[in-house]
């Protein structure tokens, strides 16, 4: 029987610091039959190692069309992730995946989405942007609402330029009060209060929306006043998980399992699982 637990062999192509602590990686197979092989839904997650230091949990964040590199984006917040902040082109990492069950993308069809995110959330949800993009033709209007604390905090920039030359795609980036600096063109407030600001239609609209909890707290009533309902309104909860494969019991509530049965989840599904998650 194969090893769950061992990573397969990944080389670094490119690296960039998004932000102060921010830095995204692209990293493709060092066996070509694999990287020829390989498919993952966007949403899924992967686990990347660093020899020596351990395995984190990240999204991938580049969109299941690319097929000549995976990416992952990372806060640098402890001893893997400090490892992996000074990885360079041409060095070696592990990794496991893909994990979970990604987004529904197939049931989005038709639909008006509509992204909110909040910081380092935004790589979860870039992965379903450049998605929805590529295939623009299968989904209507497109409403992208990004924030962050500051100005140099927001990751993934260049993007969001790109994202809003695209037909029907309306991108709103704002900063928390007191972030912003004296050439900032975007607005300033909270996502929830920006995106309030901004209106915009609800009707036949699924909504993907990923940032601190209290952002979360705060969107759920500006969506409920818009009528849309909680089956329509998705997050991702990655950021529990360890193993990846439901044997450590990390991320499991009673009998779910987070990283086998999510981390891509419903508000109507959060609403299912016992109120102390």
């Amino acid at each position: 029987m194969a090893n769950i637990y061992k990573p397969e062999l990944v080389k670094v192509i490119a690296t960039r610091q998004q932000t102060p602590d921010v830095k995204s990686v692209k990293v493709c197979f060092q066996d070509s039959g694999r990287a020829n092989d390989f498919a993952f839904r966007v949403g899924q997650f992967g686990i990347f190692s660093a020899f020596g230091y351990g395995e984190s949990t990240f999204n991938i964040c580049s969109s299941s069309n690319w097929k000549d590199y995976l990416e992952f984006c990372f806060r640098k917040v402890g001893r893997v992730t400090e490892a992996l902040w000074r990885l360079e082109e041409g060095d070696v990492i592990g990794f496991r995946g893909p994990y979970g069950n990604g987004y529904p993308v197939e049931d989005w069809k038709g639909k008006n989405l509509i992204f909110l995110g909040g910081g380092i959330a935004m790589p979860p949800i870039r992965c379903a942007i450049w998605y929805a993009l590529e295939n623009r033709r299968d989904f209507g209007d497109i409403t992208i609402v990004y924030g962050a604390r500051t100005v140099a905090d927001l990751v993934y920039v260049d993007e969001l330029d790109q994202w809003a030359q695209h037909p029907n795609v309306r991108v709103v980036r704002c900063v928390d009060p007191g972030g912003q600096t004296p050439d900032w063109k975007g607005e300033i407030g909270f996502v929830p209060h920006v995106f309030d600001r901004a209106g915009g239609s609800s009707a036949n609209s699924i909504v993907l929306v990923i940032g601190p909890p209290i952002m979360i707290k705060n969107t759920l009533p500006i969506l409920d006043r818009m009528g849309i309902p909680h089956r329509a309104v998705y997050t991702s909860l990655e950021n529990r998980m360890k193993c990846g494969c439901g044997k450590c019991g990390r991320c499991n509530v009673g009998a779910f399992y987070i990283c086998k049965e999510g981390p891509v989840l419903t508000m109507e599904d959060l609403e299912r699982l016992p109120s102390d998650y």
